[in-house]
């Protein structure tokens, strides 16, 4: 249930609330607090039953429709799984000579992103690029020495790069910083890192006119991100209908969840389809995937099927 400030009473509640004590007290522990917290400006998707809280985690509740709650054998997933699928996991590398600032970030097209703290990466060498040199070394010497450490530095950068779009499966990687820098970072990465790869001409870091660069470039290429998924589950949706393996409307896609046909449920982007929570519901415990269509759909909702029609929906 999407909620704020409370778990239940006054006008927030859609629904009449349960009226079970553990239930409640389940709720209230995770809720209530002497001094407002984010949840009280933000926002949290909670489900809890009986047994205890089942999922507590953050929802922007304060850019969609306020305080709600709702009561019922399916929880209300709706918003939080749109806000989840247009969320991207980016690992923001703001490279220099001297080696990266990495960042791994969570960020959406409408919303604050949340970030990590900033790793700063460098090589093996304790040599400052910058520091004057002493002694018989040749301007040439000099210019390959610093090569060399700009380059090590960047193969340093590039591995670790590789371990955390391994680890935590990012989306996408986003390469901010002085060209130098920049040049001899992408030189070393690995062809996965590169297909993920997205270059910006905004750099620096600790300045704020740079920073703030960055964030608009992150957020205008993760709102490109978002409309390109959506676009693609909508052609593969066309291409699976044309070949009979999708359904769309409540009656047929209920049906085919329920069986354990659906390989992927499809819900409009911006409004909540009738009976959407149990839809979704089974279609979880089912191991569907959940996506977002801009496209128009029957009821707001559709499904790509594990087979064909005529099997899915046979009675």
């Amino acid at each position: 249930m999407p909620i704020r400030s409370c778990a239940c009473g006054g006008r927030s509640c859609e629904t009449s609330c349960p009226k079970e004590e553990s239930f409640l007290e389940s709720i209230d522990a995770i809720i209530l607090a002497d001094e407002p917290t984010e949840v009280h400006t933000d926002g949290r998707t909670i489900v809890a039953n009986s047994q205890g809280v089942l999922l507590d985690e953050h929802w922007d509740a304060a850019l969609g429709e306020g305080d709600s709650a709702h009561y019922g054998e399916a929880p209300e997933l709706g918003a939080f799984l749109r806000q989840e699928c247009r969320q991207f996991d980016v690992v923001l590398v703001i490279a220099g000579q001297d080696g990266a600032a990495i960042r791994e970030l969570s960020v959406t097209p409408d919303r604050e992103r949340t970030e990590k703290e900033s790793v700063h990466v460098t090589g093996d060498n304790d040599e400052d690029i910058n520091k004057p040199r002493r002694g018989a070394y040749s301007h040439n010497q000099i210019r390959r020495r610093v090569d060399e450490i700009i380059k090590d530095n960047a193969r340093s950068v590039a591995d670790f790069v590789d371990g955390l779009i391994t680890d935590h499966a990012s989306d996408a990687l986003v390469l901010a910083g002085e060209v130098q820098g920049r040049t001899a970072v992408k030189a070393e990465l690995s062809a996965r890192a590169e297909e993920m790869l997205h270059e910006i001409s905004e750099g620096g870091d600790g300045d704020e006119g740079a920073e703030e660069a960055i964030d608009v470039a992150i957020r205008t290429l993760v709102t490109r991100l978002a409309e390109e998924r959506e676009a693609e589950n909508s052609e593969r949706l066309g291409e699976s209908k044309a070949h009979g393996r999708a359904v769309e409307g409540r009656a047929e896609v209920e049906k085919a969840v329920e069986r354990g046909a659906a390989a992927v449920l499809l819900l409009d982007d911006a409004e909540a389809s009738a009976g959407e929570a149990e839809i979704v519901s089974a279609a979880i415990l089912s191991s569907a995937e959940v996506g977002l269509s801009h496209d128009p759909m029957s009821d707001g909702i559709a499904a790509i099927l594990r087979y064909d029609v005529g099997a899915a929906l046979a009675d």
